[in-house]
């Protein structure tokens, strides 16, 4: 099979676990920062793909095994509402506190609110997009927006917005280039950038 960017299958969320934790440090691995390695993938990945699998994307390697993923939401507002009623219940046996090294992203995961910006209300999706290292640079992440955008207009959503973190100035330029830009947002932690849905 050739490499292919797909829609995502269930059978793909480990590899979207793994994905995400060798790039949850501001692009860098995570591996080994929290008590588990599936810490980040439960609030910054696996909800997507859970409760909107129909905007999440992957690039498969050829072999069937995901090494990148674009997923996100058509509707901030009302993911946020799903993450409180659905996905906080269904961590809550293993998403818990005891260790220190947890305190941050447990905070996030209990305050989905967090997203809500009055800001953004005219940029109502928002995207997180991943690649494991040795695919990236290669033309592929274009790509992966390019299918989630294509999701968004055939949803009739007009604009998405992203936010991360001011210190990967790898992934700034990427979005730049394929004409995010940055939204006043009061947030010393996060950069956010928008763009509409038209196509790349």
């Amino acid at each position: 099979m050739p490499v292919a960017i797909r829609a995502y299958r269930s059978s793909d969320l480990e590899a979207v676990y793994d994905i995400c934790v060798r790039t949850g440090d501001a692009g860098q691995d995570a591996r080994g920062k929290y008590s588990s390695d599936r810490l980040l993938g439960d609030i910054w990945a696996a909800p997507y793909v859970i409760l909107e699998p129909e905007h999440a994307h992957v690039l498969d390697d050829g072999t069937g095994r995901a090494v990148g993923y674009v997923i996100g939401t058509a509707d901030t507002a009302r993911f946020v509402e799903r993450y409180r009623a659905e996905w906080l219940p269904a961590t809550a046996d293993r998403l818990v506190d005891g260790d220190p090294r947890d305190e941050i992203m447990l905070d996030l995961h209990r305050h989905p609110e967090r997203m809500l910006h009055p800001e953004l209300a005219d940029h109502p999706a928002h995207l997180h997009i991943d690649l494991v290292p040795e695919w990236q640079g290669r033309g592929q992440g274009r790509g992966l927006i390019a299918a989630f955008l294509d999701g968004l207009r055939a949803a009739g959503v007009p604009r998405v917005h992203l936010g991360m973190a001011p210190s990967n100035s790898g992934a700034y330029a990427f979005y730049q280039r394929l004409g995010f830009r940055d939204l006043p947002i009061d947030d010393p932690g996060a950069l956010y950038l928008g763009r509409d849905t038209s196509p790349l």
